[in-house]
């Protein structure tokens, strides 16, 4: 299972009231949900691979967890709303056990009537006209998760009109006059006005259920049964949309993950923990605001017919200042077996006057065409057989080793793991699972001999997780190549989906281990050769992610080694170290995301004084477009005259020819990697034979 298939949903439809009598229009529990509340409690306490206790501490971190979800930046609700639903800090597990959960409900019900409060409050002032100048010397904080909860109303009014203010100034600074800014701000708040009244049991119900199941490990859920009908079709990828996987932050649907070969993967305008804003349709002028809005609403708006065209404001996700987003536009597309399928290439290399080839299989995703497989077809498409075919092509063109490329490889069919080291050695363990009892079972390689016994190496990164890790894995722990790249993702865990009498819930019940006993949780694979890394751990990966479990260990097996590349590996890191010292793309890689992690630190409060806000984003951008120009110029590229969260030259935009061309003579950063890693890979396979011939003499 992908470890990125996460549909729990964080809607922070948390808020405020129009003061109709609440009573008329309240949402209250259903014996049905009540019901399966005891059920998601039970599996939880039975069924969870981990053993958690159900104690005060625990309610406290569940309540506190609803109360993210319900205002995570403390915009909406009072200390005041808060106090008559302080019991259920010591007292959510009992109640979930017995389900009794109207005090949640009840609790979500405030948070409602202040969004409401809130949203009118903000249509009344923009009834009123905006004036605003721009020119105080206010500063609007960023990220109030941490903030204390306001005692009056008083205080949030302040807050809000300083929001107001700059949802204003954003718009300005994309050149909106005031007319077109009023009529955007009174569309976007009568948009969130609309989905707030909107509000259904199964949606109060749905968050809470987040925040109790969110609080034993991040990859467990509860899915409605809509939710489950969209998981289903994500899981088939029969999907006509962009092929990229969402999930929810906070007030926002975040980017988690592209499809391999999918629409928005091939079009190269998304990239993982960018944000969505708006989304837009090809036969509408307006966007739809989606800050705020249900995850499983968001998913539906982007999901289209195959040929249509969706329209994206998104937030990306090097973006210092979050208020400027970009529009990218992305045709829908159903994504198919063989977009996913393994490729191959060969790079020539020379050493000492001599031509070298070096072979490169990409790996997308572990994939298998399950039904044509279950039907006993003889020609069904699988990673192990498209690589296949692959490795024999490179033998026919005399390639000196391989390597596997699995960057941005999210796992897939566990079998398929298991199959392609199959490869690469001659039977074997693969990986150990672990269920919640302490069973272990092993999965491995069953059939005899090798396709390729040559020199090998595997490239991952940050977004190789799941099924890529336990590959990774196991050629370290064999012996049989080196890994080489940034460390994995760190997804060591297993989830079945199990139904419930109503909706279903996918749960955490066992964990992976490499056949050396560590698990892949948390962790990861720590590669032989470390590369900058070129996505921020803190940002995407495992252990960014709340309730993670941890990393531990169980025992080894037995398994032969195939080599000791470890006793290479000074050599080989020597090596490294003195090719990308000055190699720009690797400088590049190295400092662009220290960089984007410092100005992150740095940028905890935006200006409202228009004319300081346009001096610090170019002071921002001036840095960025700094780093960026340093290696175009090295690499013997045209420096950009300014930066865009895209890094697409404002020429090249407007259709200049010769911008166009100098940018095909521009490596991408990313393929810097490939090519290192072939370095590398012919460094090892030199190594070998020089020793081979040593131990003959």
């Amino acid at each position: 299972m992908s470890w990125f298939a996460t549909l729990t949903r964080s809607v922070t439809l948390a808020t405020a009231l129009t003061l109709v009598s609440p009573a008329l229009w309240a949402l209250e529990p259903t014996d049905e949900q009540r019901e399966v509340a005891v059920e998601i409690a039970d599996s939880l306490r039975y069924s969870h691979y981990a053993d958690t206790t159900f104690d005060n501490e625990w309610s406290s971190e569940a309540f506190q967890r609803y109360l993210d979800n319900l205002d995570s930046q403390r915009l909406y609700l009072l200390e005041s709303d808060i106090a008559p639903y302080r019991h259920l800090e010591a007292q959510m597990a009992d109640l979930l056990f017995d389900g009794d959960i109207d005090d949640a409900f009840a609790l979500h019900e405030r948070a409602n009537e202040r969004h409401e409060a809130r949203l009118n409050w903000l249509l009344e002032r923009i009834d009123e006209g905006l004036d605003y100048q721009f020119d105080s010397d206010e500063r609007l904080e960023i990220d109030r998760e941490e903030a204390n909860w306001a005692t009056d109303n008083s205080q949030l009014d302040t807050l809000w009109e300083k929001r107001l203010q700059n949802a204003a100034l954003t718009l300005a600074l994309a050149e909106q006059d005031d007319e077109q800014i009023e009529t955007t701000l009174r569309q976007r708040y009568e948009g969130q006005l609309s989905r707030v009244q909107q509000t259904e049991a199964e949606d109060v119900f749905g968050l809470l259920m987040a925040a109790v199941t969110g609080t034993v490990d991040p990859h467990t859920s509860y899915l409605s049964p809509r939710q489950g009908e969209s998981f289903d079709i994500q899981m088939s990828l029969s999907l006509e949309g962009i092929g990229a996987m969402l999930q929810a932050d906070g007030e926002y649907v975040k980017v988690a993950s592209l499809v391999p070969g999918g629409p928005a993967d091939q079009a190269g305008v998304l990239d993982p923990a960018d944000r969505i804003v708006a989304v837009g349709q090809e036969d509408e002028e307006e966007l739809v605001n989606v800050i705020g809005m249900r995850l499983d609403n968001v998913v539906d708006l982007i999901r289209g017919p195959k040929g249509s065209t969706v329209s994206l404001e998104v937030i990306p996700a090097k973006a210092v200042d979050v208020t400027r987003t970009q529009v990218v536009e992305i045709t829908r597309d159903t994504v198919k077996l063989e977009d996913q399928a393994a490729q191959s290439e060969v790079i020539e290399l020379e050493r000492d006057g001599q031509q070298h080839k070096v072979g490169v299989i990409t790996v997308p995703t572990f994939y298998v065409d399950f039904e044509a497989w279950q039907a006993g077809e003889d020609d069904y498409r699988s990673t192990t057989r498209d690589v296949a075919e692959e490795i024999n092509a490179l033998k026919e063109e005399g390639v000196e080793g391989i390597v596997l490329d699995l960057r941005d490889n999210g796992g897939g069919a566990l079998q398929e793991a298991n199959s392609l080291l199959g490869l690469f050695i001659d039977r074997g363990p693969t990986v150990q699972v672990r269920d919640a009892e302490g069973r272990i079972q092993l999965y491995g390689d069953s059939d005899a001999g090798t396709l390729y016994d040559g020199p090998l190496t595997v490239l991952t990164n940050r977004l190789s997780a799941s099924a890529s890790e336990i590959f990774a894995g196991a050629i370290q722990d064999y012996g049989r190549g080196i890994v080489v790249g940034s460390p994995t993702f760190g997804k060591g865990t297993v989830q079945t989906l199990s139904d419930l009498s109503h909706g279903e819930i996918k749960i955490t019940r066992a964990k992976f281990y490499r056949i050396s006993g560590d698990s892949t949780q948390n962790r990861g694979v720590e590669p032989d050769i470390r590369f900058p890394m070129d996505i921020d751990p803190e940002r995407i990966g495992e252990s960014s992610l709340d309730h993670a479990l941890a990393w531990d260990s169980v025992q080894n097996v037995q398994y032969r080694r195939y080599g000791e590349p470890e006793n290479y590996l000074d050599t080989l890191i020597d090596r490294y170290q003195a090719r990308t010292k000055d190699n720009p793309n690797f400088l590049y890689l190295e400092r662009q995301t220290e960089l984007s992690r410092q100005l992150r630190e740095q940028h905890t409060s935006v200006s409202l004084n228009r004319e300081q806000r346009e001096e610090e984003m170019e002071a921002q951008e001036a840095e960025q477009l700094s780093l960026e120009n340093q290696r175009r110029i090295a690499l013997g590229a045209q420096p950009l005259e300014e930066w865009t969260s895209a890094q697409v030259d404002s020429d090249e935009e407007n259709g200049s020819e010769l911008a166009k061309e100098d940018e095909e003579d521009v490596m991408p950063a990313e393929r810097a990697q490939v090519l290192e890693a072939a370095e590398i890979l012919l460094d090892y396979a030199q190594l070998q034979t020089a020793q081979r011939m040593a131990n003959r003499d």
